[in-house]
């Protein structure tokens, strides 16, 4: 294989695929990009086994053939150079030969016939969505999806189609739970399936440039995403989400409503006093019109501060763990928020005033 391009277009195409390498120390192969040159056009991949991806490298082909070359050693290589360069990539042996007008390198290659294949999705049905869309739904999200693989159902992250033409995005991991209902053109078509968790962030950072509508494929094992030169595909877990609407309450006995903002800095500022579990306590005196929190720590102090909101229903003092709520925050597009709480024991509900596309739940500590 013998190929040439700019340094730039190179380098655009490797930052895109080369977080999608795997890093099992078992299987070098994982760790690398292959490039394959064949038929005028220069195909790029990297898989982790979890999630795959190809482009299209915009390139001149002078001999057709193919390689893997070790995704990190690679990127680095090419971040080091100046703006300006061509690039040149020759197959010499076991070896690849990398070329520009100042320097000359060689790095080592692993064999591209060990290389996995990406599969394709010609199975399943396709429908063609915003990936601004997907977007929105999975960062609403994704951060409430269990860290373990212990019940995979719960380490990712649930997509539906709902009525009205609604994609609903949900996430938890047991102690709290985010929904996100995104208005889109094709929802109905969707179906339903659980995205791993792990996969999401890549998922995310690689749909985040795209502006223009991409297709998506599904079938009972896999969804893919494809446009303009780039295929991503994921695996896609097997699995019964919980029936999340069951646990929703339906009638707050106290509610609170403020500025987001102001319940974000004093958050910031009691977490300085909470302890080892993060704990923060609120208090809530609708007849007194008093909306406190208070943290304390038997080594640090303690801190009582006081906001400014509307109060309504009956007084409660309750514990929450700080991270768990401060979390849903970059979900929520609205100034003021809705904290709407259901008795001792029982979960707080967390909304953006006026906003009814996001709902965030969250279950109390114990004592």
């Amino acid at each position: 294989m013998k190929i040439e391009s700019t340094k730039e277009k190179l380098l655009e195409v490797i930052q895109k695929v080369e977080k999608v390498t795997g890093k099992n120390l078992t299987l070098p192969i994982l760790s690398c990009i292959a490039f394959e040159a064949v038929k005028g056009k220069v195909i790029v991949k990297a898989t982790n086994l979890d999630m795959g991806i190809e482009c299209i490298l915009p390139a001149k082909i002078i001999e057709e053939g193919s390689v893997a070359i070790p995704g990190q050693v690679l990127l680095q290589f090419l971040l080091n150079l100046s703006q300006s360069e061509k690039v040149k990539l020759e197959l010499v042996d076991t070896t690849v030969s990398v070329l520009t007008e100042n320097t000359s390198t060689t790095i080592k290659t692993q064999s591209y016939e060990d290389f996995p294949i990406i599969p394709k999705i010609d199975d399943g049905k396709t429908i063609i969505l915003n990936p601004k869309e997907l977007v929105i739904g999975l960062k609403s999200v994704w951060y409430s999806s269990a860290v373990t693989s212990m019940k995979p159902e719960l380490s990712s992250v649930y997509i539906y189609a709902d009525k009205d033409d609604m994609l609903v995005f949900v996430a938890t991991d047991s102690f709290r739970l985010a929904e996100k209902k995104v208005k889109t053109k094709k929802g109905k078509d969707f179906g339903s399936l659980l995205i791993p968790f792990k996969n999401i962030p890549e998922i995310i950072r690689i749909l985040e440039g795209v502006s223009d509508d991409i297709s998506v494929s599904i079938n009972q094992n896999q969804i893919s995403f494809s446009w303009d030169g780039v295929y991503v595909i994921s695996r896609i877990i097997n699995g019964t989400f919980p029936d999340y609407n069951q646990i929703i309450p339906k009638e707050s006995s106290t509610e609170v409503v403020l500025l987001k903002q102001d319940l974000i800095q004093s958050l910031k500022l009691a977490n300085v006093f909470s302890d080892t579990f993060h704990q923060i306590t609120l208090r809530i005196v609708p007849g007194e019109k008093q909306f406190e929190i208070i943290t304390k720590n038997n080594d640090v102090g303690e801190n009582h501060n006081t906001l400014d909101a509307v109060l309504k229903g009956e007084d409660i003092t309750i514990s929450f763990n700080y991270k768990y709520i401060v979390d849903c925050f970059q979900s929520l597009a609205t100034d003021s928020v809705s904290l709407q709480f259901h008795g001792l024991g029982r979960p707080l509900v967390v909304r953006g005033v006026s906003d009814s596309s996001f709902m965030y739940l969250v279950m109390p500590m114990n004592k």
